[in-house]
């Protein structure tokens, strides 16, 4: 259906998704809940010439919604595909939410030069003055997003930022690396007098830079934007440009984040042009003289007040811009490094949103990041003395089951986050404090700004509060200064468990650490001797929910402890007594020729019922490992072995369990 946010409305409550032949207006408190929808296909006829064309008849000939601007208080813009004939009409969506309106209220009008004729190209939309402003109705380059964004007191000099991805082409055609780029153009462009006529005489556009210096002077280039999100600040020169860029090269694929000052975006817009001269073709820094006004300007702005239309720009202005659109200085993010890299992941990501959220110790960044493998992501940046910030993955989730991210839309007002994928929306609070556990260390460690102890259990933190009791430590997650009083001696220890594993077969001990970032270690005591760290190997392996072990040796029985450390805590997260059970032993129980009938009649409930819980479950676990071997072999040969000791091992079990009694014969 290829679900996507266009536009969320908070002082209605309401958010507006568009899909395949639908728009639907969501709830923000509960998407679920007082959901109306919109039919809107296209046209038999278009659909069956779209099909008749050799296009797609599921992904391609349908009409696939890509604009819904606000036209006014009560309508809205929208615009589809229209199975590659684009049509646009207006929707009547009422005065307030409890009306319960939607409907389209006009009759669809052409959409070309509004929306794309392929839904496979995006389209980015931007309503001014009840005039739809559309781009990106070409492959090349591929628009990203598109922003409003003032410059200065004046409305006349505010531009229409685009941010893209293009291919750029050498002098002698050649193509070359693709390169993220801003772009802006004044919204009043109307194109020039002799020169430039019906094109925009005040487009400019500057490449991005994202990329990790590394120590030996070389460049890492993250060149393809993915992804744009804008955080306003106080000051419009402040506003935050943050951007999703990856590189999928032959020799290198990752991921990274970077973020740009719109300070730093007007200084280089209000630099240097690039120029090129020389046999070579060279891009240079234009020295000459530069006419006036300042090319790119918008016309009745604070500089240009007695310029009503960019038609009455004198000619070397239009000439100039005809020949030099290109900022000669790159935009660099702040720091000219970037917040997050990944690099080598089996992921890359697709989009972003951002929160300012204040703490006990500062104000702090949270990244919301979607994957091409349906997971979101929770972020946090820490600034850091090294070459690079230090950022903290507070939690995973995934929210569609290897379904690409498509769109983030935050709400800090209702503290939601809204995820968007080709089959579905979904919900997820921006704050899940209570998966942090029960206990003080826990909740400190986890090190989410959302959240902070109050006593009793990890809860959603509020600046405003002025409950004295709450634990909060972000920049460095210490539950030892945080926790005093809290009983952290409780953490050494941990509840002993028993475990049965059998000789020759797979076994796993389950041990998972709340905190991403804790490092985890495994120690075996076998006996009464010391406690000794596990050799890991082939046959041993440390995976992230704990210790599988392969063809279980006699030696592998002991007690085992598993270590986590976090910001120098350590604590025991599991203890697990694992005794070692011989094939042949376990084999007989379920052979049903066995001369030990007594065993074989009884109901499975009566036998599990003499093991402990944990027992109980390494049973079913070897049960269904043996079933899925029995599967793949053709042939089965019986085991035989020894049962004389299975009757007093039993009895023995039963001895310890009160509560319930084998039945006896």
């Amino acid at each position: 259906m290829d679900y996507r946010i266009l536009f969320m409305d908070e002082d209605q409550d309401r958010m507006y998704v568009g899909c395949k032949d639908h728009v639907i207006s969501m709830d923000i408190n509960n998407i679920s809940q007082t959901m109306l929808k919109i039919f809107w296909p296209a046209s038999t006829t278009k659909v069956e010439e779209c099909q008749m064309a050799g296009k797609d008849p599921t992904h391609g000939c349908g009409n696939f919604l890509r604009v819904i601007q606000p036209y006014n208080r009560t309508h809205l813009f929208i615009c589809g595909s229209g199975a590659y004939s684009p049509v646009c009409a207006f929707v009547n969506r009422g005065r307030r939410p409890e009306e319960q309106v939607f409907q389209i209220s006009s009759r669809a009008e052409s959409g070309k030069g509004r929306c794309s004729f392929n839904p496979q190209v995006n389209t980015v939309s931007v309503m001014l003055s009840k005039c739809c402003c559309l781009l990106c109705l070409y492959p090349q380059p591929v628009f990203i997003d598109a922003h409003l964004i003032p410059d200065g007191s004046d409305p006349n000099d505010a531009k229409l930022y685009f941010f893209l991805r293009e291919r750029l082409t050498d002098s002698s055609g050649n193509t070359k690396n693709i390169h993220a780029m801003v772009a802006r153009v004044c919204p009043n462009d109307t194109g020039g007098q002799r020169s430039l006529v019906n094109k925009w005489t005040t487009f400019l556009k500057a490449r991005l830079i994202c990329s990790v210096l590394e120590e030996d002077g070389t460049e890492t280039l993250f060149d393809e934007l993915e992804n744009v999100f804008l955080l306003e600040t106080d000051h419009p020169k402040g506003l935050l440009i943050f951007g999703v860029f990856t590189s999928t090269s032959s020799v290198f694929r990752g991921s990274a984040v970077c973020v740009y000052n719109m300070a730093d975006i007007l200084t280089v817009f209000n630099g240097p042009f690039a120029h090129r001269e020389g046999p070579s073709f060279q891009w240079l820094a234009f020295q000459g003289r530069i006419p006036y006004p300042r090319p790119g300007t918008c016309p009745g702005g604070a500089f240009t007040p007695h310029i009503q239309s960019t038609k009455e720009f004198p000619d070397d202005v239009v000439t100039f811009m005809r020949n030099h659109p290109v900022m000669f200085n790159p935009i660099y993010p702040v720091g000219r490094k970037p917040l997050v890299v990944r690099t080598h992941a089996d992921y890359k990501y697709t989009s972003i949103a951002v929160d300012q959220v204040t703490a006990t110790d500062g104000h702090y960044q949270v990244l919301f990041l979607g994957t091409d493998k349906g997971t979101v992501q929770k972020v946090v940046v820490l600034p850091s003395n090294g070459s690079l910030d230090e950022d903290l993955i507070l939690v995973e989730l995934e929210v569609f089951k290897q379904s690409p991210i498509t769109n983030l839309r935050i709400s800090s007002k209702k503290q939601q986050l809204y995820v968007s994928s080709e089959y579905g929306v979904s919900q997820v609070s921006l704050h899940r404090c209570n998966a942090y556990g029960s206990a003080c260390a826990d909740c400190c460690l986890a090190r989410d700004p959302y959240c902070a102890w109050d006593g009793l259990s990890c809860s959603r933190f509020y600046p405003t509060g002025k409950r004295r009791s709450r634990r909060q430590d972000i920049m460095h997650g210490n539950p030892l200064t945080q926790c005093r009083g809290f009983n952290l001696k409780a953490y050494r220890n941990a509840v002993e468990m028993t475990q049965y594993g059998v000789k020759n077969n797979t076994t796993f001990l389950e041990c998972q650490p709340k905190s991403p970032q804790a490092s985890v270690k495994w120690l075996i005591q076998r006996d009464n001797d010391r406690r000794k760290e596990v050799k890991l190997s082939d046959r041993v392996v440390s995976t992230n929910h704990g210790l599988l072990i392969r063809s279980v040796h006699s030696s592998d029985q002991g007690v085992y402890y598993c270590l986590a450390t976090e910001n120098g805590f350590k604590r025991t997260l599991a203890k697990i007594r694992l005794q070692i059970l011989s094939e042949a032993l376990v084999s007989a129980l379920s052979n049903k020729h066995s001369p030990w009938g007594w065993a074989a009649s009884l109901h499975p409930k009566a036998l599990v019922s003499a093991f402990s819980p944990a027992e109980t479950l390494a049973m079913h676990q070897y049960c269904k490992e043996r079933k899925q071997m029995q599967s793949l072999q053709s042939i089965q040969s019986p085991m035989r072995g020894d049962l004389g000791k299975l009757k007093p091992l039993l009895d023995h079990r039963k001895s310890r369990n009160r509560r319930n009694h084998l039945l006896q014969e």
